[in-house]
């Protein structure tokens, strides 16, 4: 049966309309499929190259001065002045205090009195044993009484010479009557003040004097880090024999700042604490401005070496895996993030010491690892690139 033309095409417009509409389905599928895929992760980078990196040690220490004095009386009496400013510079051999001498003068005195007598019973012996010398040989006195003679003599001058020690020993109470400082430094506070008593070796001291320029840092190091530190600069000996001593930067906890001045090691103790295997040793600053202060807490950076072909990466950069590796994303030639293991030596100041693992030129990402996958594209950008120059302003356009 024939269909009238009209009714022909309104079939054929049926058939074909449903393949149209499926095509234009697939064709939004596709155009929203494109729409909505994310650009890749901008990340910032860095570029790593292989460099000498100096290999540091840092100690915990303690501030010690170089020569500190304890004041202590050696008489008893009465403090009468006390002639220093508290906290002031002190030269070596300034009288610091003033003990009442009354009672030191008086034995002074009566030593002096008992060496005259003494020197006087001498002189009395003296004589009377050279006249009984004239007179044994005519025989007018006895051999007994010539040598008794001679006796008390004798026993006279050992007389002057216990009389000239009392002498001497009233003279030295009297002198310490006057306390002086033994050293040049900086005295602290006085324990005392004039009108108190004093005794001879008191156990509290009146006063603190302590020489500040140059001072001494006291540090606590391992007996194995210490023995490879000797290795390394036995290693280094000059023509002469001599090994050069290692320098010790010094960072001041109480201020979060590395000290002006460097130090230098001065000696190790002999012997290893059995508690901790830690050995004792020494470092000398230069502190003119007096800017350390005994028992202060520091920490100093000791060299101990130099690592080569080593890289420096900023410590975020690096990531532990679950089982406990190194690892840092890095960005290939394809800008496509990949993890690489890589061997650490030790921390310096913000940034790890990485011995393995890297290649020269490896673009390490250090900001926006976490929005990364590995195989991932991404776009890099060097943190430390130049800004870039600021375009020129056309005057003409301007007006």
């Amino acid at each position: 049966m024939l269909l009238p033309r009209n009714n022909q095409n309104k079939s054929n417009l049926f058939m074909v309309l449903p393949v149209i509409l499926a095509l234009a389905g697939c064709g939004e599928k596709s155009s929203a499929a494109s729409a909505g895929a994310p650009p890749p992760a901008e990340v910032g980078i860095v570029v790593v190259q292989p460099q000498t990196v100096p290999l540091l040690a840092e100690l915990p220490g303690r501030v010690n001065a170089n020569k500190a004095a304890e004041i202590r009386p050696q008489v008893s009496g009465i403090i009468l002045q006390r002639n220093f400013e508290e906290g002031s510079l002190v030269k070596e051999g300034q009288q610091l205090y003033q003990i009442d001498p009354a009672l030191y003068q008086a034995n002074f005195n009566t030593a002096q009195a008992q060496v005259a007598r003494a020197q006087a019973s001498l002189r009395a012996a003296e004589l009377l044993a050279q006249r009984y010398k004239g007179l044994i040989a005519s025989r007018a006195v006895s051999q007994q009484e010539y040598d008794d003679a001679v006796a008390k003599r004798d026993q006279a001058a050992a007389d002057v010479a216990s009389a000239k020690a009392a002498l001497e020993t009233a003279q030295i109470n009297l002198n310490y009557t006057k306390v002086f400082s033994p050293i040049t430094g900086r005295i602290g506070k006085s324990a005392v003040t004039p009108g108190a008593l004093v005794t001879a070796n008191q156990a509290t001291p009146l006063a603190l004097v302590q020489q500040l320029d140059p001072i001494y840092v006291d540090l606590t190091q391992s007996s194995s880090d210490l023995l490879r530190l000797r290795q390394r600069y036995a290693q280094q000996k000059a023509a002469d024999g001599t090994v050069p001593a290692p320098s010790v930067e010094l960072v001041i906890d109480a201020l979060g700042e590395t000290y002006a001045h460097k130090g230098v090691l001065q000696f190790s103790d002999v012997s290893v604490d059995p508690a901790t295997g830690n050995v004792q040793i020494r470092a000398q600053f230069p502190n003119p401005d007096e800017q350390l202060l005994p028992g202060l807490f520091v920490r100093a950076r000791l060299e101990q070496g130099a690592i080569e072909n080593a890289y420096l990466v900023p410590q975020q950069a690096v990531v532990r895996s679950v089982s406990g590796e190194a690892m840092a994303w890095v960005v290939d030639a394809d800008n496509k993030a990949q993890m690489k293991p890589v061997q650490t030596a030790q921390a310096l100041g913000d940034k790890w010491v990485v011995t393995g693992g890297l290649s020269a030129g490896d673009r390490v990402i250090v900001q926006g690892s976490i929005k990364v996958q590995p195989g991932a594209l991404v776009k890099p950008v060097d943190l430390n690139a130049p800004p870039p120059a600021p375009a020129a302003t056309d005057n003409k356009d301007a007006h």
